[in-house]
């Protein structure tokens, strides 16, 4: 049986409820850039390193996430091997959103509830309802959402349940080749919500003047290779093989920066991400929030 928008939106009004909560004063720019995962494509960790290209672009990113449940590499998995500290109380994590633009909320730390459910998941390695819940119950509430999802039936749910939650700007993202990403291999379904309407319509790596690339030249086999992979990108390197990798990271950034309302267009988006990214500014925001998560102190306990 599939859940209607009325029970997601209930349940995620539960776990927000209960939800251990993260208070950023200034929610300008406030996004989250997440997906459901479970698309079973094992891309490298593609919304995790559009967040560093997209704070050093000027938004404010509160990514919410958790370990890998189907893919190679979670987002907690990726921030940790960068040493990046991912257990901070909630009044570091809003700090480090205020002073380094972009902070990491590790999603069993906020949901107690999920401490339980974590195992099973992986264990069961399938799609959940938590796969469609984690998405819609950021602890920052964030007003702007990225999120990509695994089913294009998602698209219009997950869109209309974030409308009832609250959320300002949100873009809903499918590719066509099975993404839970904006596509680079394929056209992209887009749910979209912004001043209050719905919109949904298809985009495409050529509306933006970047070459169609398979998913298969994004694929990493280890944790390792997902973390060299994020790495080459954000250090801009010049390598034929990290051509797509770029690409698909600046499409991504410059998306969570049109739903992030730091730009009026996709257009003007990717093509901020994308100066970004050739600036160097987007590897400095890694070393920014390597330095500010190692000063701080854990959560007690962890």
């Amino acid at each position: 049986k599939k859940e209607t928008i009325g029970e997601i939106t209930a349940a995620a009004q539960v776990m927000r409820e209960f939800s251990t909560k993260v208070n950023v004063a200034d929610r300008t720019h406030l996004v989250d850039i997440v997906g459901t995962g479970g698309d079973g494509s094992h891309t490298f960790n593609i919304s995790t390193c559009s967040m560093f290209v997209a704070a050093a672009a000027g938004a404010k990113v509160s990514k919410h996430g958790g370990r890998s449940v189907s893919s190679k590499s979670g987002s907690a998995d990726v921030l940790e091997s960068l040493g990046i500290n991912i257990n901070l109380p909630p009044d570091a994590i809003a700090r480090c959103i205020a002073e380094v633009g972009v902070g990491f909320m590790f999603a069993p730390n906020h949901h107690p509830a999920m401490k339980n459910v974590a195992p099973v998941r992986r264990e069961l390695g399938i799609k959940t309802i938590f796969n469609i819940l984690g998405p819609l119950t950021n602890p920052a509430s964030a007003p702007n959402i990225l999120m990509g999802v695994f089913h294009p039936d998602l698209v219009g749910i997950q869109v209309r349940a974030l409308q009832r939650l609250g959320a300002e700007h949100a873009v809903v993202v499918y590719g066509r080749d099975g993404m839970d990403e904006v596509s680079l291999g394929a056209a992209t379904l887009v749910g979209e919500l912004k001043n209050g309407e719905i919109s949904e319509y298809e985009i495409h790596p050529e509306d933006f003047g970047l070459t169609m690339a398979s998913s298969r030249a994004l694929r990493v086999e280890t944790p390792e290779d997902s973390k060299a992979m994020l790495l080459g990108v954000l250090d801009n390197l010049d390598e034929p093989q990290l051509r797509a990798a770029k690409d698909i990271v600046v499409l991504n950034a410059g998306v969570a920066l049109y739903a992030a309302d730091v730009v009026p267009d996709m257009v003007q988006g990717i093509a901020l991400a994308r100066r970004t990214l050739e600036s160097g500014a987007a590897a400095t925001k890694l070393r920014d929030l390597q330095s500010f998560t190692q000063a701080a102190t854990s959560v007690a306990g962890v």
